[in-house]
């Protein structure tokens, strides 16, 4: 899960109204770098979160790397003029996918970013959560691994992407899928603070499950420590507001 995502309302499937330009599409292994690229330069509710942690890396891989290398099939990505300018990376069994917390071990033990400046701050940070949340029985409950829903999804903008109702499109051609596969429901993290994201993905169809959760680690550029909001939608017939026809 990404610290958050900047999304944008409707739009018609392949394209935006009155942009020639835009094409919606399936994800491709020679998208792999710019989805990357995408993720670490959204990766704070929309904008970069280099000011937080500066290896590329190691958090393309956290929030990324399953998907591109795991899953491909389940990604779409969201083209102007040629370039693509965001994603939706899409799961249809979250037990199967990476823990964003091991693979920040690994390349604690692999690469050291304990040690390096522009993580070590936040892997540190993060432990001291722990500990301090753990002794005041707060921790969150980590990965969602629940049959009521048991896809989810992560989506992310370029500015370039935004105002362009790409976020619809996405979102309902994933949902579409996944009732075409039976699926049972669909869930995501994303920040509380971000309330643009809540309100985006609320008028898509999900709703909030529980009270925002802390994570560990991470601040605001205030100081003030952030909060993850699961929402999760039932998936049935193709009635709900969610669902577009394909055109």
């Amino acid at each position: 899960m990404s610290i958050g995502a900047r999304n944008t309302g409707s739009g018609s499937q392949g394209g935006a109204p009155g942009d020639g330009g835009v094409v919606v599409r399936p994800y491709e292994p020679a998208d792999r770098a710019q989805v990357r690229r995408i993720c670490f330069e959204t990766g704070y509710m929309g904008d970069s979160v280099d000011w937080l942690w500066r290896d590329r890396e190691s958090w393309a891989d956290m929030f990324s790397g399953y998907y591109t290398d795991c899953e491909p099939e389940s990604a779409l990505v969201a083209e102007v003029n040629g370039e693509v300018v965001g994603y939706l990376l899409g799961c249809l069994d979250s037990s199967k996918a990476w823990d964003p917390g091991v693979v920040a071990l690994r390349h604690v033990l692999r690469r050291g970013i304990a040690l390096r400046p522009g993580t070590a701050r936040v892997v540190w940070r993060s432990a001291g959560d722990i500990l301090v949340d753990a002794a005041l029985r707060r921790l969150p409950s980590g990965r969602v691994v629940d049959p009521r829903w048991p896809a989810h999804l992560h989506i992310d903008f370029l500015p370039a992407g935004r105002g362009r109702g790409l976020g619809s499109v996405l979102v309902r051609r994933w949902l579409d899928t996944l009732r075409d596969r039976g699926c049972a429901g669909c869930h995501l993290g994303t920040m509380a603070e971000n309330t643009s994201a809540v309100a985006f993905f609320e008028a898509m169809g999900f709703r909030r499950e529980g009270i925002p959760e802390l994570m560990p680690g991470l601040r605001s550029r205030e100081g003030a420590r952030l909060h993850v909001q699961l929402m999760v939608q039932l998936l049935g017939d193709r009635s709900g507001p969610s669902y577009s026809a394909a055109t």
